[in-house]
């Protein structure tokens, strides 16, 4: 007895004749179809045996596709993933193509570099930033992405460093935090966040700090207030 079995969820069972067989067998849809809704696509599972009735099976498996968006119902629209739109991110600050950048950025986009005391609220502020940045550095000195992930359609967190000339640059290493919601049929950026490695390290003295600011707030918690 020849048995084809592919794995599935649970298997509703027919019997029929070998005449009849080919009008139930339904071919398999590949799970990695751009811009699926998500469908349920049938798949065969067929076992053949020497006798006159061939049973089989069709099993139902969900095709989806992780970062990618079907925003409407009468029309598909393939969304860029989240992890796309970051990476075309820092491509665009690294070809100092800010064009590239604007339409990344959602209008009410807030951003923190925590080396600020206040955050860039709104994409035109957002955009002079970065402006004054890239015409503050060389075009050798460009961000290389470490790490990304990948997983979510809404957020991504990416660890970062900057190369001079393909040469790691000294206290540069970074990660970063975005949060991003389609918007107009496009996935945009409304939220980031940058922490930079420090040029000076206090290693264990910034224990001492922590500890010794906890004190205070525990002899006196009305200085919360002032923080």
């Amino acid at each position: 007895m020849l048995s084809v079995i592919s794995p599935s969820p649970p298997l509703l069972h027919f019997t029929t004749n070998k005449a009849t067989l080919q009008s139930f067998i339904i071919p398999s849809t590949s799970s990695n179809t751009r811009g699926s809704r998500g469908r349920w696509v049938p798949r065969t599972v067929t076992r053949v045996s020497s006798s006159d009735e061939t049973k089989f099976a069709i099993a139902s498996i969900p095709t989806t596709k992780t970062n990618v968006n079907v925003v409407d119902d009468d029309e598909d629209v393939v969304v860029e993933s989240a992890e796309e739109v970051v990476r075309k991110f820092y491509d665009g600050i690294n070809g100092r193509d800010l064009a590239s950048v604007e339409d990344l950025i959602a209008s009410n986009c807030v951003y923190e570099d925590l080396i600020f005391a206040t955050p860039f609220v709104g994409r035109k502020e957002i955009l002079q930033f970065f402006k004054k940045f890239t015409d503050s550095i060389s075009i050798d000195l460009q961000f290389v992405i470490d790490d990304l992930s990948t997983e979510d359609s809404s957020a991504v967190g990416v660890t970062w460093h900057l190369d001079w000339r393909k040469r790691p640059f000294p206290f540069s290493k970074g990660c970063s935090f975005y949060r991003l919601e389609v918007v107009n049929k496009k996935r945009q950026i409304i939220y980031g966040r940058d922490v930079v490695e420090p040029a000076i390290k206090p290693g264990e003295a910034a224990l001492v700090v922590i500890r010794g600011v906890t004190w205070l707030l525990q002899q006196f918690p009305q200085l919360a207030d002032r923080l």
